[in-house]
């Protein structure tokens, strides 16, 4: 789910089954509809939300499908986030996951130090090839265009850069 159509096109461009708009009418139903074949046809296994927004993650809750889990790679700072816990959270036993990329989980310490996961992030990004997914590179001299760009343009936006001398 992605607010910006420029996005949804570059999913779909790179493997996405469906991109969907989460501000459209009727979009849980679109959700649940692309999940219906899914092996588990009540719902998503493993949900991301990563938008910040609190409404995001209620509809992740609301497209998780019994034990299922939710992982929260969003920073939302000081934002209070309003969850839905009622309905079928409880019932379903939704897990919600905080993700935090600078420090091992510790129930994996110890099996992953910081020199394996180092190694492992380096053939994941060999792998997709995020420069792929950069819309606009500024030079550092420029980081206020960058800036502006992303706080008065956000749908023209994949992937801002910062280039140093």
């Amino acid at each position: 789910l992605d607010c910006y159509p420029n996005r949804r096109r570059a999913s779909k461009n790179l493997g996405a089954h469906a991109c969907l708009d989460p501000q459209s009418p009727g979009v849980l139903e679109q959700v649940r509809a692309c999940l219906k074949d899914a092996p588990s046809a009540l719902g998503a296994d493993l949900a991301f939300e990563v938008s910040g927004n609190p409404e995001g993650l209620n509809q992740a809750l609301a497209v998780t499908g019994f034990h299922g889990r939710v992982v929260i790679g969003s920073w939302y700072g000081k934002k209070r986030a309003h969850l839905d816990l009622g309905s079928d959270f409880h019932r379903s036993r939704i897990r919600l996951i905080s993700s935090q990329v600078s420090t091992i989980e510790p129930a994996l310490t110890g099996r992953w130090q910081k020199p394996r996961l180092l190694e492992w992030a380096w053939q994941m990004i060999q792998e997709v090839n995020p420069v792929r997914l950069i819309s606009h590179s500024f030079p550092f001299s420029q980081a206020s265009q960058a800036y502006a760009l992303l706080d008065q343009s956000p749908g023209e936006a994949i992937q801002v850069i910062l280039t140093y001398p």
